[in-house]
Order: structure tokens, then sequence, then C-alpha cells
């Protein structure tokens, strides 16, 4: 309690507050604009906090990274674009809702959904940074091999219900994946002489490309019409029953969030994957998921919000990035004299106790902001489409080039948006792909770590309790998912041979 009065008195200065106030405001509109994410903005806004005070700098960039996250799910709800990388799993089921006319309710149950998963990623990270810190270290490339695994299998029918289509996709998102150069002997694989392949694909190309791109190709040439409502205070809030399937669903999103945030190496983007993938295997009604569920909003929501929030665990404790945002935090940190690890909290703790209260401040704060702005994100929806259209195509490009200037990226996104548009005329989702995409490098690299560490015997991917426990989840997994598909097959199969019975 010393320390968290000594964190509130130092969150509370005036400078501390226009920055964290600042940040999440500067975060959010970030997060809305599909395409630029929060590592563009805090690396441009880096420099700006080596005129100020140490924590009100980090302040300010913290604030722009969580602010981001909330926003990043605005644009997936209303226009099927990912804000940031970590939002592109509820364009799965925040658009559809959108298209229903239930934008207002998406968005009411998002901001509450992170608020949620925000808070319990503070708490955690406030009373349980030792132990989530040992976990972490107990974790070698075998285990995330192993929980990695287990993620492609559980999220191969993200999207659809023909698991063997969700495979493929997965399969084509993994092999996306290695393109580029290999980090262990520098060959160029599947760059075909090209040299912007030689860097890998884009994340952002693929994800716009697959999901907005496709989406308005897709509108265009099935001629829909946009939903067209107005929206009250009463309109936006959810029914009885959405309040209710949707508190489970956060409070297990925000446990992913602060299990999947603290570990290295994964992030927000993993921990709403999860989130998404353990409420489509438990829900009782998964034929819901892809049309608009609601938990498939919030899970996700939250995991992401409290992935950010216990992504600081590893970063100020061990000094370890857990990811490129982190990375650059980390640099601000030490451009300022701080050197993050065991010692920073001892040395510094008025700006660790400072930059966890500003937390609070600043999840309170994107809470007062984003339920007015539903209003005027959802009147988005009424825009007619000749004057949306161009808009959207317009800024799909501008967020493709602004990630690294490059034309190539532009094109990248134009050929993901014929690409997506295709596979969803045959039947097959993008989302899949896009998380086989995301996962496969970092399967592969722990794979190849762990064949080097047990000098080329697979036996040491199971030679953990835990790595073991979850390669046979796996394992036992695909095969009931792949025994179901066959066993519904043969039903219908038996179903259309069988004669009409007399009425």
């Amino acid at each position: 309690m010393e320390f968290l009065s000594l964190g509130l008195a130092t969150a509370l200065l005036p400078q501390n507050l226009m920055a964290c106030l600042f940040g999440v405001f500067v975060g959010t509109a970030i997060g809305v604009i599909p395409g630029l994410g929060p590592l563009a903005a805090i690396s441009l806004l880096m420099p700006l906090t080596f005129a100020l005070d140490p924590t009100t700098g980090i302040v300010m960039l913290a604030g722009v990274y969580y602010g981001a996250e909330y926003g990043g799910s605005t644009a997936a709800i209303l226009l099927n674009l990912p804000g940031t990388p970590a939002s592109a799993i509820t364009c799965v089921e925040g658009y559809p809702l959108a298209k229903r006319g239930k934008a207002g309710v998406a968005l009411f149950i998002t901001t509450i959904a992170s608020f949620i998963g925000g808070s319990i990623g503070i708490i955690m990270l406030m009373a349980l940074t030792p132990l989530i810190v040992k976990i972490g270290l107990a974790f070698g490339p075998a285990e995330y091999f192993a929980l990695i695994a287990l993620c492609f299998i559980a999220v191969s029918t993200i999207g659809g219900s023909d698991p063997y289509k969700g495979l493929v996709m997965m399969a084509i998102g993994g092999l996306m994946g290695t393109v580029g150069i290999d980090i262990y002997n520098g060959a160029e694989r599947y760059t075909f002489g090209s040299h912007y392949l030689i860097d890998g694909i884009g994340l952002v190309p693929v994800a716009m490309g697959l999901f907005g791109l496709s989406e308005i190709i897709a509108s265009i040439t099935g001629g829909s019409k946009r939903v067209r409502h107005k929206v009250s205070i009463a309109s936006m809030l959810p029914s009885r029953e959405e309040w209710k399937t949707s508190v489970w669903p956060t409070l297990r999103g925000s446990l992913s969030g602060c299990v999947f945030g603290a570990l290295p190496a994964t992030g927000p983007s993993i921990a709403s994957i999860v989130a998404y993938a353990t409420e489509k295997k438990i829900s009782r009604r998964p034929e819901r998921f892809g049309n608009g569920a609601i938990e498939g909003v919030a899970a996700p929501e939250a995991a992401n919000n409290a992935a950010v929030q216990a992504a600081f665990i590893p970063t100020l404790t061990l000094g370890i990035p857990g990811t490129p945002t982190m990375a650059v935090i980390i640099g601000a940190l030490m451009v300022h004299g701080v050197v993050p690890g065991p010692m920073m909290i001892g040395s510094n703790p008025e700006l660790y106790y400072g930059l966890v209260a500003s937390f609070w401040i600043g999840n309170l704060l994107l809470l007062i902001l984003n339920i007015p702005l539903i209003g005027i994100w959802v009147s988005l929806l009424n825009v007619p489409y000749r004057y949306l259209y161009p808009a959207i195509v317009v800024l799909i490009c501008v967020g493709s080039y602004s990630v690294h200037n490059s034309t190539a990226d532009v094109i990248a996104t134009l050929v993901m948006g014929l690409a997506g548009y295709l596979l969803r005329r045959q039947g097959y989702s993008a989302a899949p792909l896009l998380i086989g995409f995301v996962l496969s490098p970092m399967l592969e690299e722990n794979f190849r770590r762990a064949m080097i560490l047990g000098r080329g015997e697979l036996s040491y991917l199971v030679s953990s309790p835990l790595a073991a426990t979850a390669l046979a989840v796996s394992v036992l997994m695909l095969g009931w998912m792949l025994f179901g598909a066959v066993l519904r097959r043969r039903l219908a199969g038996r179903t259309e041979l069988a004669p009409a019975g007399d009425d």
C-alpha cells in the first residue's frame, strides 16, 4: 500500500496526467486508422519524450500502446479492417454484428471488455509479477513449440465448420510465414529472386488485404446494401442475454491475455487468437461463430487489452521485450538512463509504481472517452458506399505504404485482397490463413531451437510435462476434429440416399 500511494502520487502529478491523456487519445486515434498501429506511433513520438521526465515520457508512450488496442477494434467491427494486428480476429464476429445492425452493441461490449481485461491485467501486473516472471522463465523452446502447435490445431476451424478447409488455410498461411531469409543460415526461401520478399511478406498487407479489400470487392460484385440505422443510448446497450453471454468470455479472455501477455515473444495477437479459439471450442452452439457471436468479440478484446498490460511484466522486471513495441519502450527507458531488469523496481520505485498507477487512470480515461464516441463511429455505417469505398481503398493503400514506405506493400495488399475474395467465393475463411501466417515463424524458430538444444532428438520436444501434455492434447484434438468431420459427412450421405417417407 505504501508503494501504491507513491505510485498514485506520481501518476496524479499534472504533467503525468496530461501525458496519460495525450497518450491514450493519440493511441485510440491511431488504433482506429487501419495500418498504422502502436509501433509506428511510439517510434514517431519517442523523440518527444527526450525532453521530458522519464516517468512522464514512459507514461505517454504506454498510453499510446494500450490506447491503440482499445481503438483497434473500431475499424475491425465497422469496416472489417483490423486497426491493429491483435484486432484481426475481432473482424470474424464484429463485422457480421455490424451488418446485422448491432454495431453499437458490439462497440459497447468491446469497450467494457477492454476495460475489464485491462483492469485484470493491471491487477496481475501489481500482485503476481514474481509468479508470472517465474513461469515465463520456465518456458523453453520445447514448451513454446508445443503451445504454438496446440494453437495451430485449436484455431483451424475458425470462421468455418469444415476442419479440412481450416487446416488447408492454416497450412497456406504457415508457408507464407516462412518466406524470406532463414534466420539460422541466411538462405533465401521462396523469394523467387524478389528483393521485396527477402524480408518476408508484411503482416499489414496480408491482414488488410484479406479482411478489408476482399470485403470491398465482395460487396461491389454482390451489390450489397449498407445497413442504415439510428444510434441511441438505448440501442447501444446490450440485452440481458448479451450481457450474460459476454461475462464469462470476458473473464476467460482476460486470463488468456494475462498468461500470454506475460510470456516473451507472444503478446496480444496470440492472446486474442487463443481467447477466441477457446470460446468456440467450449461453446454449446459453435455454429453461431462466424455469424456474429457476441462472445467472439468480448473474449479477444479482453485478451488483447489484458495482454498489453501484462506485457510490461517481462519488459520492466526482466528487460525482455515481449513484443516489438515493448522493445521500443525499452529503448526509450535506456535513453533516459533507466535500465529495465530485476533491479529497476528497487532503484526507480516512483517510475515503476507511477507507471502502474497511470495504467488505472488511462484505463478509466479510455472508458470515458470511448463510450460517447460509439455514436460517431457507428454513423460511418450510414455513409453511402459510393463515398465510402474510395476512402477505404485510399486508407488501405496509405496504411500499407506507411509501414515501410514501399509501393510493394501496396501491391501485396491488392494481391491479398483479390486472393481473399477468390477464397471466399470457394467457401474458405481467411482467418485461419492469417493465424497460420502469424504463428508459423514462431513455431519454426522454437522447433529449430529445441532441436539444437536436444541435439536433433525429437524426444526433447516431450522432455517436460507441460510440452508433452500440450502435444498430446494437440494430437487428440486433431484426431477428434477429423473423426467428427468424417462422421458428419457419412451421416449427411446416408440422409441424402435414404428414401423419402410417406406423408
